[in-house]
C-alpha cells in the first residue's frame, strides 16, 4: 500500500526548544516551511489549532494558492463555528487548494483549553457533539437540495450550500484520540485515524481498537491509520543521542523559565493530564525511556505528555526502519515533527523519506509478485478466509 508523508505547517519559528524570533503569523517564514515540505518529499502539512493561535483556514488557504502540490490537512475544533459555516469555509478551502484539502476534527480533551473559547461541554458530550457536527458537514459537502436538521446539538432548516469541493464526493476526513469514546466516534466517521507514537505493541491495539469501532459502526471499511512522532536524527547514532538529550534539556529549560503557554493550567500540569492520549504517553514513559527500535520516550515526559511527543531516535536509516515497522502494523501516513522546524524538515525529506519510500515500494512489488505466482494463495477466498 502507498505511504504518506504529513509534516507540520506552523505559522511562525518557535518550538518546545526555540522561542518564536517574531509575529505569531509570520507571512514569510509559513511560506518558507511549506514550501521546504512541498520540495523535500512530503505529501501534506498540519495546520495546528490553538484557542489563542492564528486562525488555520486563511493560513492554510495562503499557502494553498502559492504552493502546487503540497495537501493540507486543516485542524478545527466543533465548538468555534457553526457546521454549515464551517462545511462553505471547507468547501472553499477545497476550490483554492484544487481538490488538496482533508479536515481533521478535534474534539479537545482538556477542559481548560476548551474553556479558553466557551465550551463548556463534558467530554463524552464532545464527543456526541463532533459526531453530529461530522455527519452535517459531510451532508453539506453532498446535498445539493436544502435540508433540515433536528439534532442534539444543532438545529436549522431550508439550508443548502452553493459552494461545493472540487474533490468528490467530499474531502477527506481526519479524526484522534484513544480513549473508547474517541474510538467510537472516529471509527464511524473519520477517513484517517490518528494515533500518537507509542510502542508498536501498544499501537497495534489501538488499531484494532479503531478496526472494531468501525465494524460496530457497520462500515465495511476501515479509517486509514496515521501515527505520529518527533525524529531526531544525526550522522551517527552516537551524535542522534547527543542531539536527543540536548533536545530534552533544551525543552526543560523552556519549562523552567515559564517560556512555553500550555493547554493546561500550572496546577493541571502537575497533575494526571486529562485526556486518556497524553496519559498513556506519560504511563509509557514512567514504564520505560526506550522502546523497540528507536522510540524515546524523554521529550513526552518532559512535556506531560502534550501532544504529539514521543521521538524517535538515531540515523537516517535507523528512523526509517522504525518507521517500516509501523508501517507493516497497518500505518500508512506517517506524522513527523522536528524541533528546528525548517531545518529538520528539510533532513527528513532527505535523508529519511527516500529511504522509507524504496522500502515499501520494494515490498509491494514482492507482494504483487506473490500474488501473481500464486493467484488462489491471495485472491478473494484466501483473503476472506484470513478474515474470517
Amino acid at each position: 500500500m502507498p505511504v504518506e508523508f504529513l509534516g507540520i505547517a506552523a505559522t511562525h519559528d518557535g518550538s518546545e526548544t526555540t522561542p518564536r524570533s517574531g509575529a505569531a503569523f509570520d507571512k514569510q517564514y509559513t511560506l518558507r516551511l511549506a514550501r521546504a515540505h512541498e520540495e523535500h518529499g512530503w505529501d501534506r502539512v498540519l495546520f495546528a489549532y490553538g484557542s489563542g493561535s492564528p486562525d488555520p483556514a486563511p493560513a492554510a488557504a495562503f499557502i494553498a494558492s502559492r504552493l502546487d502540490t503540497l495537501q493540507i490537512l486543516l485542524a478545527h475544533r466543533p465548538n468555534v463555528s457553526y457546521p454549515t459555516f464551517a462545511a462553505k469555509t471547507f468547501a472553499t478551502l477545497d476550490r483554492i487548494s484544487e481538490g488538496r484539502l482533508t479536515v481533521h476534527f478535534i474534539t479537545g480533551g482538556n477542559d481548560h483549553e476548551q474553556g479558553r473559547e466557551g465550551d463548556t461541554l463534558t467530554k463524552d458530550q464532545r464527543y456526541a457533539r463532533t459526531r453530529e457536527y461530522i455527519g452535517i458537514v459531510k451532508k453539506i459537502w453532498t446535498t445539493h437540495e436544502p435540508f433540515d436538521h433536528e439534532g442534539e446539538h444543532y438545529r436549522f432548516h431550508d439550508f443548502v450550500s452553493d459552494v461545493f469541493p472540487v474533490q468528490q464526493p467530499r474531502p477527506g476526513v481526519s479524526f484522534g484520540g484513544s480513549s473508547p469514546a474517541a474510538y467510537e466516534a472516529g471509527g464511524a466517521e473519520a477517513d484517517i485515524y490518528c494515533l500518537w507514537g507509542e510502542p508498536l505493541a501498544r499501537t497495534a491495539e489501538q488499531i484494532e481498537a479503531v478496526k472494531a469501532a468501525a465494524k460496530a459502526a457497520g462500515r465495511t471499511d476501515i479509517p486509514r491509520i496515521q501515527v505520529a512522532f518527533r525524529p531526531i536524527i544525526a550522522p551517527t547514532e552516537e551524535l542522534a543521542w547527543e542531539k536527543a538529550h540536548r533536545t530534552v534539556g533544551a525543552i526543560r529549560a523552556r519549562q523552567g523559565q515559564g517560556l512555553v503557554r500550555h493547554h493546561r493550567s500550572g496546577a493541571e500540569r502537575a497533575a494526571t493530564p486529562q485526556n486518556t492520549g497524553s496519559q498513556r504517553l506519560v504511563a509509557i514513559a514512567e514504564a520505560g525511556e526506550r522502546y523497540d527500535r528507536a522510540l524515546w520516550t524523554p521529550t513526552a515526559a518532559a512535556t506531560g505528555g502534550a501532544g504529539n511527543s514521543n521521538a524517535l531516535v538515531g540515523t537516517p536509516e535507523t528512523v526509517a526502519q522504525a518507521l517500516l515497522d509501523y508501517y507493516d502494523l497497518g500505518v500508512d501516513i506517517l506524522s513527523a515533527r522536528g524541533y528546528d522546524l525548517l531545518d529538520d524538515a528539510i533532513d527528513f525529506g532527505r535523508y529519511v523519506i527516500p529511504i522509507v519510500r524504496e522500502e515499501v515500494a520494494e515490498r509491494d512489488a514482492e507482494r504483487e509478485a506473490k500474488r501473481a505466482a500464486d493467484p488462489a494463495a491471495h485472491g478473494p477466498q484466501a483473503l476472506a478466509a484470513v478474515h474470517a
